[in-house]
């Protein structure tokens, strides 16, 4: 069995969680709805990585954010390939009225609550991954 090592961040302002969606440039999942998330690389931590793609998907500088919450890495099997796991590493960061200047991964982002997740198209196992953080 393969396994891509991924972090999955949230970031949450008041009652409302960002999500973003994937871009028709990206490899995988395009035009779906997700968290921020990016494959780990060498020897990074999760809360490293987790804090790169946040800078680079929504231009949110480390500064401006505050980790509220990391959860358990999870193992969901992956659409894509067969004998394929992701190990999700989930973070709940926090920001105040952040400004956020997408990069070419992502074409639109919305804030919604939890309650609302399920009316949108999203990555497989995103509100698990969500859940595990509220």
């Amino acid at each position: 069995m393969r396994v891509t090592k991924i972090v999955t961040s949230f970031i949450k302002d008041e009652q409302k969680i960002l999500i973003l969606k994937r871009s028709d440039k990206v490899k995988t999942m395009k035009g779906l709805w997700a968290g921020i998330s990016g494959i780990i690389e060498k020897n990074e931590t999760p809360l490293t990585r987790a804090k790169i793609e946040i800078f680079e998907e929504t231009g949110i500088a480390e500064d401006k954010i505050k980790l509220i919450k990391s959860a358990k890495k999870l193992r969901v099997n992956s659409p894509q390939y067969e004998n394929h796991e992701w190990e999700i590493f989930p973070f709940l960061f926090e920001a105040k009225n952040p400004e956020i200047k997408l990069n070419w991964e992502n074409s639109e982002y919305l804030w919604i609550t939890m309650d609302e997740l399920k009316k949108y198209n999203s990555v497989p196992s995103l509100e698990k991954v969500l859940l595990n953080l509220l």
